[in-house]
């Protein structure tokens, strides 16, 4: 029951006020042209990563990770292995491709990257959905087991980056970290 009910109980049959209707178009061009501009932005803003996805066998893809970290694992001045944390830490060649793992629950391994090389990263989980998001650069990616996702990245500032999991993948989640080191 209205205050003020309408004298036509057919609302709708009623015309459409000439300020009522100019506010409905601007609306419907605001909604077209943003449509519109966020497909531009994507191209010109510099802000979404482009990347390529393929299928892979997660085994494969594990056992590529793994001959990716003993190849180029970084050695101290005894010839032992260095590593972050129980990860070994990896120096891959400068503008090279770059293999990370996502599994229960870590991101390995470490790697330690030249500033201003451009390096291919290639992505995958072993076991559940991930999050690789690298902070607090803000890149974020949705990591499937299956997948292996490519992205291109330039480190333009030195120092440590974690890598954290923000998709909820178990108990385990909230320890779900990784470093990439970036040097001169």
């Amino acid at each position: 029951m209205a205050i003020n009910p309408p004298s036509n109980r057919l609302w709708w049959k009623e015309p459409i006020h000439g300020i009522e209707l100019a506010w409905i178009i601007i609306a419907f061009l605001w909604g077209v042209f943003m449509f519109f501009f966020m497909i531009a932005w994507h191209f010109i803003g510099d802000q979404n990563l482009s990347t390529e996805t393929y299928r892979v066998n997660p085994d494969k893809f594990v056992e590529r990770v793994e001959e990716f970290a003993t190849e180029y694992q970084v050695l101290d001045e005894t010839g032992a292995p260095v590593d972050i944390a129980g990860t070994p830490l990896v120096r891959p060649p400068a503008g090279g491709d770059v293999y990370m793992l996502g599994r229960l629950w870590e991101w390995w391994p470490a790697l330690e990257l030249k500033k201003g090389q451009s390096y291919r990263f290639h992505l995958s989980s072993a076991d559940w959905q991930h999050g690789f998001s690298l902070q607090p650069v803000n890149i974020n990616i949705s990591v499937h087991p299956g997948y292996e996702h490519i992205l291109t990245l330039t480190p333009t500032q030195t120092g440590d980056f974690g890598v954290v999991c923000n998709e909820f993948c178990g108990i385990g989640h909230h320890t779900m970290t990784g470093i990439i080191r970036v040097v001169e």
